[in-house]
């Protein structure tokens, strides 16, 4: 069983995780781009800093035994996300389209961030 903090860490991990796979998808696209000199050092800093974090994060959940085994995908709508504990196995369910909004709003976060520097 993972309590309300331990689950927000989760959370936030899943969403880290699949925003590093997002861009690494994109990225391979983007360097078809006409202007990818200007894309790529952006795409480059977005998935170092994700991936910095992500790791940090997976570095906090094995210290509480928690870890992400796998996701399965229920249908277009839905997946489920397996977490192993020290105590039993946890699915949490989520929506694909709720996913994929909150990965936009945090690579938009993210990059409004950066340029604010």
């Amino acid at each position: 069983m993972i309590n309300p903090e331990q689950r927000q860490l989760v959370h936030k991990f899943l969403l880290l995780d699949l925003a590093v796979k997002s861009l690494q998808v994109d990225y391979l696209k983007t360097e078809q781009f006409k202007l990818k000199n200007v894309f790529l050092p952006l795409m480059d800093s977005l998935l170092k800093d994700f991936r910095n974090e992500c790791f940090d994060l997976k570095r906090q959940l094995a210290q509480q035994q928690i870890r992400m085994v796998k996701w399965t995908k229920i249908d277009e709508h839905f997946s489920d996300a397996q977490i192993a504990t020290a105590g039993n196995d946890v699915e949490l369910r989520y929506a694909n389209q709720a996913l994929k909004t909150k990965v936009e709003q945090l690579i938009n976060n993210h990059i409004n961030e950066k340029l604010k520097l």
